[in-house]
């Protein structure tokens, strides 16, 4: 365990954090627990921005930051972590001056790589639970998949033109029911056929949309990390940003023979 963060709150980490403090179902020992917390966020593009943000904000003790670009003019519109002045900068560090700028007690832990089989089983057991923010299937297969390996939760999320979608995978746990989590694949038993579903690139994203999915994804974390509240493990939230409508799908573990 970090001892840093095995430490009491400080009297400046009580004054900040002082609006969780008198949530009795946070109080010290939640804050305690964001504080010891370790936290992978693949990605630092549209939906890392708010979640490391609200992370940093909330006191998260490590923040991991996985990406290999760098900071593009276009990404400004949405990808909020970053300034005009980090263009062409790794978004790797332009995120850590960002968080460092929101609190200087979260440790950031940068990752300038591409995900793949071999990192991410490196890399995820490192970490209590982990979120995507990737853009693309074979990240969020293969992340799925190494964090069920590594029975690590995963909040997961995507991004449409003006809707989103986010749900936790634990697939290596059972219900209160006794009944098998469901995975990512129980969802989504296969990635659709190579450009079928256009890029951001290609068919544009509303800027605040990343906002709303990130921020439900923190929520989730901060959730997890906290025990408090129903994460939302079997159940798929979309959201359609145009109509401001939310709708639930639930979903289960598939039968084996």
């Amino acid at each position: 365990m970090d001892t840093q963060a095995s430490q009491p709150l400080s009297p400046l980490e009580v004054e900040r954090y002082a609006r969780h403090l008198v949530l009795p179902e946070v109080g010290g020992a939640g804050q305690q627990k964001l504080k010891r917390a370790r936290v992978l966020m693949v990605g630092a593009g549209g939906l890392g921005a708010p979640v490391l943000q609200y992370l940093a904000a909330a006191g998260v003790g490590t923040l991991g930051i996985v990406d290999d670009d760098t900071v593009s003019l276009s990404n400004l519109q949405r990808q909020v972590i970053h300034a005009t002045g980090a263009v062409g900068k790794p978004k790797v560090d332009s995120a850590q001056q960002a968080i460092t700028a929101i609190n200087s007690h979260v440790v950031v832990e940068k990752h300038v790589l591409r995900l793949d089989q071999t990192s991410a089983a490196d890399l995820v057991p490192r970490y209590d639970m982990v979120v995507d923010g990737s853009d693309n299937f074979e990240t969020r297969y293969l992340l799925a998949d190494a964090c069920a390996d590594a029975q690590r939760p995963l909040v997961s999320a995507a991004l449409g033109r003006f809707d989103g979608s986010l749900t936790v995978l634990t697939p290596y746990a059972t219900t209160t029911e006794g009944a098998p989590c469901p995975s990512y694949r129980d969802l989504f038993p296969e990635p659709p056929p190579a450009g079928l579903v256009p890029s951001c690139a290609q068919a544009g994203v509303l800027g605040a949309l990343p906002g709303v999915i990130g921020s439900l994804q923190a929520m989730e974390v901060i959730k997890l990390i906290t025990g408090i509240g129903t994460p939302l493990i079997g159940r798929l939230l979309l959201y359609d940003a145009l109509a401001a409508r939310f709708d639930e799908i639930r979903y289960r573990a598939k039968k084996t023979a």
